[in-house]
C-alpha cells in the first residue's frame, strides 16, 4: 500500500496554515504500481530544481519544492494568477515498500518518484515437500520399529 488517509494529520496541516498565515500548496499526484515498483508523478511546474527536497521519516515520504516569481525589480505587476511559494506533499509508505532505494527524476515540470517493492513483499514460490505414498510411509515406519 502506498498511501492512506489520516484525517487528523490533515486537520493539523490546515490549522497550521490558517494560524501561521502562510499557505503551503499541495502538488497534485498520480500514483500506480508497475510490476515490482510504485511510480508517483507530482506536478511541480516552474519549481526551482535545486529546491526540490525528498525526505523519508519512518513511514512518511515528504516532498517539498519552491517556485519563485519571475518578477524583476522595477517590474509593474499586472496580474498574478500562478501559484508561487512552497509546495509540499506527504505520502504514507506501507511496510511492503523499500524505503532505502527510492529514486526521483525531475523533468519538464514533473517529479517522478520510483519506490521499489521490498524483497520480502514480492511474490515468491513456496516449495512443497511430500512423501511418496501412504503405503511407503507405513512400510518405512514398520522397518524402523
Amino acid at each position: 500500500m502506498l498511501m492512506r488517509f489520516e484525517p487528523f494529520r490533515e486537520f493539523d496541516r490546515i490549522a497550521e496554515e490558517l494560524l501561521s498565515g502562510r499557505r503551503v500548496r499541495q502538488a497534485p499526484v498520480d500514483a500506480y504500481r508497475r510490476g515490482n515498483e510504485f511510480k508517483v508523478h507530482l506536478d511541480l511546474p516552474g519549481a526551482d530544481p535545486g529546491s526540490i527536497d525528498l525526505t523519508v521519516e519512518r513511514d512518511v515520504l515528504t516532498v517539498r519544492a519552491t517556485r519563485t516569481p519571475e518578477v524583476a525589480e522595477g517590474d509593474e505587476i499586472q496580474v498574478v494568477e500562478r501559484a508561487h511559494g512552497q509546495f509540499s506533499r506527504q505520502l504514507f509508505l506501507g511496510e511492503s515498500l523499500d524505503r532505502d532505494n527510492i529514486s526521483a527524476l525531475y523533468h519538464e515540470g514533473v517529479l517522478t518518484i520510483t519506490i521499489p517493492v521490498a524483497e520480502q513483499a514480492k511474490p515468491h514460490k513456496v516449495e512443497v515437500t511430500h512423501v511418496g505414498s501412504v503405503a511407503e510411509a507405513v512400510e518405512a515406519a514398520s522397518v524402523t520399529a
